[in-house]
């Protein structure tokens, strides 16, 4: 299904690698003009390179979803939007309640409660006056469930999850959608990497033993049917895991 033309812009955040990088490729293969945010210029800039060289429209601008007053400045240049994803966040540490670090948990939360709010603020006009505008908030399994050594990202993912649901509810009978994505077990080149500050062998075991992990492909395909239902059809939650991730914390691995 193509988008109308009044809402043919999505905006994705944290386009510059994994699942950010995927949705956008997929979204302008629907036909979406894709706007691409991250702080990696390089990266978002090469994206669109690719983009526009195949015959899709792409349009790179470096962004921190933390910085209101940048966010804000970024919004002023539509007049309407058709899409906004809000990809932009990520996990630090995973150490216990009892020994995590603050700034860790300042920092998820920021990137991943306050970015989203900020974005999504600052856009909402312009998605209401596309007349058919769609927020997808890209959440997490751990905003619907805990698990030890998870408390400071389970706690941004569950207060992003309550975000989108109570946005929801404000704004129905407005023409905007808001559909939550939360995939589990993803396999990325930088999310695990990141969280363990780069150790690749903390990295590697959490994929330990899994034949397949979901892929950023994978949920950027589940992101972009949700966006591309009729405009009446809202996707209120869709959880997406890998068939050997029966839970947070009940994975099959063949060790």
């Amino acid at each position: 299904m193509s988008p109308a033309a009044a809402s043919r812009i999505a905006v994705v955040t944290g386009a510059s690698s994994g699942i950010g990088a995927a949705t956008a490729r997929q979204l302008a293969a629907a036909g979406y003009r894709v706007v691409l945010t991250a702080r990696r210029k390089d990266r978002i800039e090469a994206l669109a390179e690719e983009l526009t060289a195949t015959g899709h429209q792409a349009t790179a601008y470096t962004l921190d979803v933390t910085d209101r007053a940048a966010v804000d400045e970024f919004a002023s240049a539509f007049k309407t939007i058709g899409v906004l994803v809000n990809n932009a966040g990520g996990a630090l540490g995973a150490d216990p309640v009892a020994t995590g670090d603050p700034n860790d948990w300042r920092q998820m939360y920021e990137t991943n409660v306050i970015g989203t709010l900020n974005v999504t603020q600052a856009l909402l006009p312009a998605l209401t006056a596309s007349g058919d505008g769609t927020v997808v908030v890209l959440s997490s399994t751990a905003g619907h469930g805990t698990y030890e050594g998870g408390g400071g990202y389970v706690a941004a993912k569950h207060a992003e999850h309550v975000l989108a649901e109570t946005l929801r509810l404000e704004i129905v009978g407005t023409p905007v959608r808001v559909i939550e994505v939360a995939p589990g077990m993803v396999r990325t080149d930088e999310f695990a990497l990141t969280r363990f500050g780069g150790d690749e062998e903390k990295a590697a075991k959490v994929y330990a033993g899994v034949a397949q992990p979901l892929t950023a492909e994978d949920v950027a395909d589940t992101i972009t049917w949700a966006v591309t239902r009729p405009s009446h059809v809202n996707i209120d939650l869709l959880v997406v895991r890998p068939r050997a991730q029966a839970s947070n914390a009940k994975v099959h691995r063949e060790l």
